[in-house]
């Protein structure tokens, strides 16, 4: 008797204390020191008021569902070279590609005639990032950007790098930063600039006195081909070569990265095959695209792959832009 008197004591005592394993609210953004120490930086580097940038982020929102969607995914599937490209190579897309062009065909054109991008690439990018304007983010850019800079540690300072540039951003276009939306990371428009960009690439090419990119198609056209011809685009020459590959010595290639560093001529001591009529001392790197249960994919990539590169730091990424592109130009 005593004994059961004894644990129902303990129950009750312990289910009285507070819970120790739920993991402590987190601040709002306006009570945070680290909040606090980013604005003292912006009221220092670019003499913004301290406590209005206070108020404003005593507005922002912490948005965990950003925090799960930027995670690195857990499934295979979702890093498989054929499963990706089947998301951005489809039917739809090219048709719909197909239309942009036709629709915005002179300014297509200018842009390839003043900075030397074909119309392909730029079609395919903006495809790709958006659906050609369809789906540019219902994030709130302030959100997205402050949940990034201060929740997400492995990429912290990249965010707030980002978080800055938004808002010299904003206060240059004399916008206000509740109101625009964009993607879960922060970017906007159209082509999906990250403020950084927007600021340092974005162009006024339809000639209106303003550049806007989440309205103008013929503002992301320029800019997009401004992004990527400031990135070391070189016109006329091509983006990768199809390769074969034997044995294990081309793994040292690959562990030499997706920067095009290596000759050509040295591509058969690493086991490595292509067809082309380039010289012999172009450099190239070896591209790896893997899915699993399939064969792999093997690709050179060129100067202009690397700068694809660019825009999205990622080997599928160019792989299905430049393949979307010869798609939408075949369907042209």
């Amino acid at each position: 008797m005593k004994r059961i008197f004894l644990l129902a004591f303990l129950f009750f005592s312990l289910a009285a204390l507070p819970a120790q394993s739920a993991p402590p609210a987190q601040k709002p953004y306006g009570e945070r020191e680290d909040v606090h120490g980013f604005v003292r930086q912006m009221a220092e580097r670019h003499g913004f008021v301290e406590p209005e940038l206070k108020f404003l982020f005593s507005r922002a929102r912490r948005e965990p569902a950003i925090l799960a969607a930027i995670a690195p995914p857990k499934d295979a599937k979702a890093r498989s070279w054929l499963t990706y490209r089947a998301r951005f190579v489809t039917e739809a897309r090219i048709a719909e590609g197909a239309a942009f062009w036709r629709r915005h065909a002179a300014a297509l054109e200018r842009a390839a005639r003043e900075h030397g991008v074909p119309e392909e690439i730029i079609v395919a990018i903006i495809g790709v990032e958006t659906v050609y304007g369809r789906q540019m983010g219902s994030w709130r850019v302030i959100d997205a950007l402050s949940t990034l800079a201060f929740d997400y540690a492995p990429r912290a300072e990249f965010f707030r790098g980002e978080l800055e540039q938004y808002l010299l951003f904003a206060r240059e276009a004399g916008l206000d930063v509740f109101s625009v939306r964009g993607s879960y990371a922060g970017a906007i428009g159209i082509p999906q600039f990250m403020p950084g960009s927007y600021r340092r690439f974005a162009v006024d090419f339809d000639g209106d006195g303003a550049i806007d990119l989440r309205a103008s198609p013929v503002d992301a056209i320029g800019s997009v081909a401004n992004f990527l011809v400031k990135h070391g685009w070189r016109p006329g020459e091509r983006v990768h070569l199809p390769a074969r590959v034997a044995g294990d010595a081309h793994r040292e290639l690959l562990q030499a990265g997706i920067e095009p560093k290596t000759a050509l001529s040295e591509m058969k001591r690493y086991g490595v095959e292509t067809r082309t009529d380039l010289a012999l001392e172009t450099p190239v790197a070896l591209i790896e695209l893997e899915s699993p249960g399939a064969a792999t994919e093997y690709r050179l990539g060129l100067r202009n792959f690397y700068v694809l590169t660019r825009y999205n730091r990622s080997v599928l990424y160019a792989s299905a832009v430049y393949d979307l592109a010869q798609e939408i130009k075949a369907k042209r």
